[in-house]
């Protein structure tokens, strides 16, 4: 099972200090409302793990609305042989419900 990391964990920690890359697997519908800031997307409907571009030391962490498909995310890219363990628990919507911010 995929490591989870809280909301806090991912934005106060990781994106702030320059240790995560937060993958987005959400569809273009919905990162057309709402976006995590500093996030590379990779649409589940098309998600290649291959895509993912070289983390440079950062911690990749998959994020999508509410933590079930960075779940499958982690898992098709650990099944590709990838060591990418981690999802944001919770997703946009925890991601929200802490007030934390969303770019439009």
């Amino acid at each position: 099972m995929p490591a989870q990391l809280g909301r806090e964990n991912v934005r106060a920690r990781g994106l702030a200090e320059g240790t995560v890359l937060l993958v987005d697997v959400r569809e273009p519908n919905e990162t057309e409302v709402e976006r995590y800031p500093e996030a590379l997307y990779l649409p589940m409907s098309e998600f290649d793990p291959a895509a993912i571009p070289d983390p440079a030391g950062r911690r990749v962490v998959f994020a999508c609305r509410s933590g079930n498909r960075s779940v499958t995310a982690s898992l098709i890219a650990q099944a590709a042989g990838l060591p990418y363990d981690a999802h944001l628990a919770g997703g946009m919507k925890a991601w929200k419900e802490l007030g934390l911010p969303a770019a439009s």
